[in-house]
């Protein structure tokens, strides 16, 4: 991985891409319905979404077949217009699929029509679940995956989601996949350990979903905010774990005002700053907020400041142990 700079964004390489990948990435789920975030994102705010993100300088964009049953694939894709080839995309298979090669082209093929584009720079399997549960089904995964690869309609193959023991049933094949994309913050750190260690030494990096923990270390949320059910129903804004979260963000808060910086980029360039992390993944339905993102891919913070909120993030782990 290479770094650079455009401006306040920063930019890395994704091995299989030669697009520039912004530190930060636009999440696509919000920008449809679901039934985490409502309907409360309507088309024209989507477009707008996406073209605020054009503007500040992130070139990849995360969806999946699964977000509004292909609504935020389609939305992206309208969106994107005549940039759509400039930038990356990311989709993803929900592993329900038939496990043959057929099954999964033709979910593939339903993606591109949706994104508009004859190939998506990214495809990931969505998650692991009980689908791939022996090495047999996991190397017949691995040959699909491949497969779609070497048509040229998926640039770089991915995985979502996946733990130790799922890396453990793909083996020696776990290289030939580019990216594992996983939930990592201050408040959730469970794919660090055997995880880690495993995508590290096949050469998998990190995409970083949710790494202000759905918003709790973004901001101070109104009620309003505080809602829809992707937070409502998280353990974390529930306790005994919501008190504690905010002991947490309250130090994210502190070097954030000591740095005359937001929260969000705070929590974010923690993300940024650790191993094996190529980019993160934020989403909004506001434009407004894309701005604020954005501006955290320029934010480096100081030895001293990653240790106390490292420090904060243990405290946090001995409540909610696993993560």
């Amino acid at each position: 991985m290479r770094y650079g700079s455009r401006g306040e964004m920063r930019y890395v390489k994704c091995r299989g891409i030669d697009k520039d990948w912004s530190a930060v990435t636009l999440g696509c789920w919000q920008i449809g319905p679901s039934e985490g975030w409502g309907d409360a994102c309507a088309p024209q705010e989507a477009d707008a979404v996406v073209k605020a993100a054009l503007d500040c300088g992130i070139t990849a964009f995360d969806t999946a077949e699964g977000y509004g049953d292909g609504e935020s694939e389609r939305r992206l894709g309208k969106a994107l217009g005549s940039r759509k080839g400039e930038v990356i995309v990311v989709s993803k298979i929900w592993p329900d699929a038939e496990l043959d090669l057929e099954s999964y082209r033709e979910r593939l093929d339903g993606s591109l029509k949706a994104l508009r584009r004859d190939y998506v720079d990214v495809y990931l399997v969505h998650w692991p679940g009980d689908y791939f549960n022996t090495p047999e089904k996991s190397a017949r995964l691995r040959e699909i995956m491949s497969a779609l690869q070497e048509s040229g309609k998926a640039k770089v193959v991915g995985l979502s989601n996946f733990h130790a023991r799922d890396l453990s049933l793909l083996g020696e094949g776990t290289g030939r996949f580019a990216i594992n994309q996983v939930p990592y913050s201050l408040l959730d750190r469970r794919y660090e350990g055997e995880t880690l260690a495993l995508c590290r030494n096949a050469g998998v990096r990190y995409m970083a979903y949710s790494p202000t923990a759905v918003g709790l270390l973004a901001r101070d949320l109104s009620k309003e905010e505080l809602q829809p059910a992707a937070r409502r129903d998280h353990e974390l804004y529930r306790e005994p774990y919501f008190s504690h979260s905010l002991k947490v963000f309250q130090k994210v808060k502190e070097v954030s005002a000591e740095l005359g910086v937001l929260p969000i980029q705070t929590a974010l360039a923690w993300v940024l700053s650790r191993e094996n992390i190529l980019t993160a993944i934020v989403g909004s339905r506001k434009p407004g907020q894309v701005k604020e993102l954005a501006g955290s891919a320029g934010l480096r913070l100081d030895q001293a400041h990653l240790d106390l909120l490292t420090a904060a993030s243990a405290v946090f782990h001995k409540v909610r142990p696993g993560y």
